[in-house]
């Protein structure tokens, strides 16, 4: 676990093994949630990073059965 420092502006930096954990790059945007009093960043990635992800997926009983009445 690394502890960081809040500046003056309200701004951290990451460490060096997180950015290298999360491949951040300079710049890239993050989204953060607060849940149960922790602060969770998460990376934005492209959406061409990931193509492919979902590859050899069963697919069989991915939706729901559809009412006929509605």
């Amino acid at each position: 676990m690394e502890a960081v420092t809040i500046s003056p502006k309200f701004q951290v930096m990451l460490p060096p093994k997180v950015r290298k954990a999360l491949h951040v790059k300079p710049g890239q945007k993050m989204r953060m949630l607060v849940y149960d009093n922790q602060v969770i960043l998460i990376p934005i990635r492209p959406i061409k990073e990931a193509r492919g992800s979902l590859k050899g997926i069963n697919t069989d009983n991915i939706r729901e059965e559809v009412d006929e009445e509605r």
